[in-house]
């Protein structure tokens, strides 16, 4: 007689099954409706396939499409594999590698044997794809050997799959999914952890859509292969993936390098990769920004600093930045470079230093300077940091993520006693300036990460700091969306992190407040306590907007352009309709530029209607048009951006209302 495992369900209730036994069989004991609805199960927690044999008594939950977080990843997961069978079935001779599901889809990267493949490419695969899924092929896993499995790989001419099954660790045990009956005609094998749905029929063959091809290098080093990667985006539904769809084309009205370009806002060039042009519009918006902060900063009591953009590589080293962090870093030889025709650039002998790609070690170094009492703490030293951080090419973004960026970078050094109460101080004041610029938000806590300096105690200490603070604060409840992210703290600290909510309901980790011990420890910080003795500050790293650049991007794509009157880069236009009014119009913007208004004049020889387009489409908050009628009067005919109407009023009227429209929201 077998032996019978325990099978306890979701409703405290437990099933007998005999070994062998899958969660399908389970489904299938308590009704065809479940068995039917059932795509994968839940065992001890982990999410594995229907036909899984349990090994033991077990926790099941029963994964359906209402699950839809499972569900989704589950079907992202398999659209990847259909095409690359797909690609496969069209493209013989293709070589395969990996396909990950991703955010919103998926994605797989192939080795074609002819020629990269394009976007033309796409409808033919997408047509393959849905025949595979109308077969409702099964999807069957297997556990082999690792010799047995690079045999197949390397008999079958598929080397990247040959080549990471050798390196994967020797415990690891390797399987492969069949879609169709093993070894069968027609059957398609790809070496996989899984789990997958129980066929490719559960899949919805109208909710995904390829989107478009890229290169990519193989295990994303520039020194291997490139390889074609398609990109497609899936869903459980069509109404899902048409919803997408719709927002991806809003989010395309809203491309920030698209509007950047329009608005004549920056430019970026191969010649400065990663690194941005701000022009005299784009760079009224940092500077409106930059005095924005200042004065919040300035009115929570921190004292702004400038450190060294170059330090030497020592420094780095003691931080733990050296060894943790050098790959994204630019180093820099200590010598004067070679400038003979022959022979090496740099020698060997020189010391190196390095760009830095953060604030932190330069802050604790102007805390060292001179003795510090516990009177002096909490010292809050701020910087609008300019780093470096060498991103790969391909990883680069528009302002989003960029080599050269500007942190509104902050570090409070403070006593064990103050670190609630300075956290809870942060809380407030980046809920007061997110408000300012209508964004809702979620606060997360990322807790320590596998790879980490310091004890158990010390991030026992930092985690329940801020999860204490931000309890205290009132805001670690379903409304602020609080969440504890394990593992996703930095190497050095937990972090609370603040994600934004933009108009189209993407959202963006921006915010950050991090409780770190183990910098000031290791770069040597400490003050006099009370008692005499030395004692280690504990070092509180805080951003708001996070970087200037990527705050910026964020803005755009969140107002679609369309900023609030007071980042607007020219505020208002006066435009005239006869030339007989140009007078009028320049006195006009003499008053409004006298009362603080960016403000221009459009004098040209052109039909109104031109004019309100053209400056429409540069997002101008506030059209002024005058003519001879109104030049008489001492009036104008206010347009504002996205309305149809004008109305008529005086130049004083006028005056106040510019005005105030133009202030900054902490100076109202």
């Amino acid at each position: 007689m077998s032996e019978m495992f325990k099978i306890s369900l979701p409703d405290g209730s437990v099933r007998e099954m005999p070994q062998g036994a899958t969660p399908a069989d389970v489904a299938a004991a308590i009704g065809p409706g479940l068995a039917k609805a059932a795509i994968a199960a839940k065992v001890d927690g982990e999410l594995v396939d229907l036909s899984r044999p349990f090994t033991g008594d077990s926790q099941l939950s029963l994964v359906t499409s209402r699950d839809e977080a499972d569900a989704l990843e589950l079907a992202r997961h398999d659209y990847a594999h259909v095409l690359a069978e797909a690609v496969q079935a069209l493209f013989p001779g293709t070589q395969i590698t990996f396909g990950p599901s991703t955010d919103d889809g998926f994605y797989y990267d192939f080795a074609p044997k002819d020629r990269p493949f394009t976007e033309e490419d796409l409808p033919a695969i997408e047509a393959e794809m849905r025949k595979i899924i109308a077969a409702n092929k099964p999807l069957h896993r297997e556990v082999w050997s690792r010799e047995d499995l690079i045999a197949r790989w390397r008999a079958e001419g598929e080397t990247f799959k040959a080549e990471w099954a050798g390196e994967l660790p020797e415990n690891e045990e390797l399987s492969v999914y069949w879609s169709g009956s093993p070894n069968s005609e027609g059957a398609w094998l790809d070496m996989c952890r899984g789990p997958h749905l129980p066929s490719t029929g559960k899949l919805d063959p109208a909710a995904f859509k390829l989107t478009r091809v890229s290169g990519a290098y193989w295990r994303g080093d520039q020194k291997n292969a490139m390889l074609s990667r398609i990109y497609g985006t899936g869903w459980l539904n069509k109404k899902q993936l048409d919803a997408h769809l719709t927002r991806l084309e809003e989010a395309a009205k809203r491309d920030h390098r698209k509007l950047g370009n329009e608005m004549d806002l920056f430019h970026l060039q191969a010649e400065a990769h990663g690194s941005v042009f701000w022009h005299p519009k784009g760079y009224v918006i940092w500077r409106e920004l930059e005095a924005y902060m200042r004065r919040a900063i300035d009115g929570a009591g921190y004292r702004e600093v400038k450190t060294p953009q170059v330090m030497d590589a020592r420094q780095w080293e003691q931080s733990g930045h050296w060894g943790k962090y050098r790959e994204n870093m630019f180093v820099i030889p200590d010598e004067v470079p070679n400038v003979e025709e022959e022979g090496p650039i740099v020698s060997d002998d020189a010391d190196w230093m390095a760009l830095k790609p953060m604030n932190c070690p330069a802050h604790v170094l102007i805390f060292r300077q001179g003795i510090k009492s516990y009177r002096d703490l909490p010292l809050r030293l701020y910087e609008n940091g300019c780093c470096h951080r060498n991103e790969p090419h391909g990883a680069l973004h528009g302002l989003m993520r960029v080599r050269q960026f500007t942190q509104d970078d902050a570090h409070i050094f403070c006593r064990e006693d103050q670190i609630v109460s300075e956290v809870q101080a942060f809380c407030q004041l980046a809920d007061r300036i997110y408000k300012d610029f209508g964004f809702t938000y979620a606060i997360k806590l990322a807790l320590r990460p596998d790879k980490r300096f310091g004890t158990e105690e010390m991030w026992d200490k930092a985690e329940t700091e801020l999860r204490n603070a931000v309890e205290q604060a009132g805001l670690a409840t379903p409304e602020y969306g609080w969440e504890e992210l394990p593992g996703e703290g930095a190497f050095y600290a937990p972090k609370l992190e603040w994600h934004l909510t933009d108009a189209i309901g993407r959202t963006w980790q921006v915010g950050t407040i991090q409780s770190d011990r183990v910098l000031p420890d290791r770069l040597d910080a400490h003050y006099i306590g009370e008692d005499g003795e030395k004692h280690r500050p504990v070092m509180l790293h805080r951003a708001i907007f996070g970087s200037y650049e990527r705050f910026i991007g964020i803005l755009i794509e969140h107002f679609a352009g369309k900023l609030p009157v007071w980042l607007a880069p020219v505020q208002a236009v006066v435009a005239t309709i006869v030339s007989d009014a140009d007078g009028y119009a320049a006195e006009v913007a003499a008053k409004l530029k006298a009362a603080g208004v960016r403000v221009e004049t459009d004098l040209r020889n052109e039909k109104i209607n031109y004019k309100v387009r053209e400056h429409s489409l540069q997002k101008v908050p506030f059209l002024l048009v005058v003519g001879k009628r109104e030049a008489e009067e001492g009036t104008v005919a206010i347009r504002t951006l996205g309305e149809q109407q004008q109305r008529f009023v005086s130049v004083d009227e006028a005056l106040a209302l510019l005005k105030d429209a133009s202030m900054a929201p902490d100076l109202k």
